[in-house]
């Protein structure tokens, strides 16, 4: 048993009735700026964290790059 398209329609007069047209396009339009934020937000965050990880891969990927400069017993010996 589900909710009818006739029940439906007579929840959405009432809610039209208690809160009139005006004030459900208010509260429409608010919800929606408030989604859209949100997803926003949601976006900006998954960007910087690629970013981050860009970040780190491409730090790694320098180290690895360059050679490391260790002196051993042997060539301080040499020098000398």
């Amino acid at each position: 048993m589900g909710i009818s398209v006739w029940q439906l329609l007579i929840i959405l007069a009432i809610v039209v009735l208690l809160f009139g047209t005006k004030r459900l396009k208010s509260i429409g339009s608010d919800l929606g700026g408030a989604i859209k934020g949100f997803k926003k937000a949601v976006d900006d965050d998954q960007n910087e964290t690629k970013k981050d990880a860009d970040f780190e891969q491409n730090q790694q990927m320098e180290n690895k790059e360059k050679p490391t400069a260790t002196t051993t017993q042997s060539d301080v010996k040499e020098k000398s």
